[in-house]
């Protein structure tokens, strides 16, 4: 009990320090399903079920892409960062 009120605790915390980011990025993410849904109903004409599920599938897909993008690059960085010291 003591951990799940941690938990909560801790998110309020960071939501009460980001809140204008949070509502933002919601806000956000709300237009980019909306757009893409559009985009692709018009151009592919499909579904309304599959544009949804491109919608949310695609950028979930690109923000691993991401993630792991970054982290390759990051450890590039600081390999040639304290290669070049040498």
């Amino acid at each position: 009990m003591e951990i799940t009120k941690g938990i909560f605790k801790a998110a309020e915390s960071v939501f009460n320090n980001n809140k204008g980011s949070i509502i933002r990025t919601i806000i956000y993410t709300i237009g980019h399903f909306i757009i893409a849904i559009s985009v692709l109903m018009l151009v592919a004409d499909v579904s309304f079920m599959i544009a949804l599920t491109d919608a949310i599938v695609e950028p979930i897909a690109n923000s691993i892409w991401y993630f792991i993008l970054d982290k390759w690059w990051a450890s590039k960085s600081s390999k040639n960062k304290y290669s070049s010291q040498n």
